[in-house]
């Protein structure tokens, strides 16, 4: 990649990188956790945690708690305002067109 690219559009690769492992690493240990809890398993072994079957509750309802935290902390921590440039005059745009 050349040196040359945007600091906003490195940042915002870097972000949309971080997104899509994390999303990834969700995805992962959302299907092995419903399929090793949940696949071939007799009722009887069926448990319950705050109402939910556990293999609900370990593989859906806790990566859904946890996506949500960690989506807020990052847009809360890691994520800032960059510097797109000077504003352009409201008679004009970048083309002379105006806006």
């Amino acid at each position: 990649m050349s040196d040359n690219t945007d600091s906003v559009v490195r940042t915002a690769r870097r972000e949309a990188l971080l997104v899509v492992g994390i999303w990834l690493a969700a995805i992962v240990y959302a299907i092995s956790t419903c399929y090793r809890l949940g696949y071939s398993r007799p009722a009887a072994e069926l448990k319950l945690v705050f109402g939910f079957p556990d293999w609900i509750f370990w593989g859906v309802v806790m990566p859904w708690v946890l996506g949500a935290a960690i989506s807020w902390l990052f847009g809360a921590v890691f994520v800032r305002d960059a510097h797109l440039g000077e504003e352009l005059s409201e008679e004009t745009d970048e083309l002379g067109l105006g806006g």
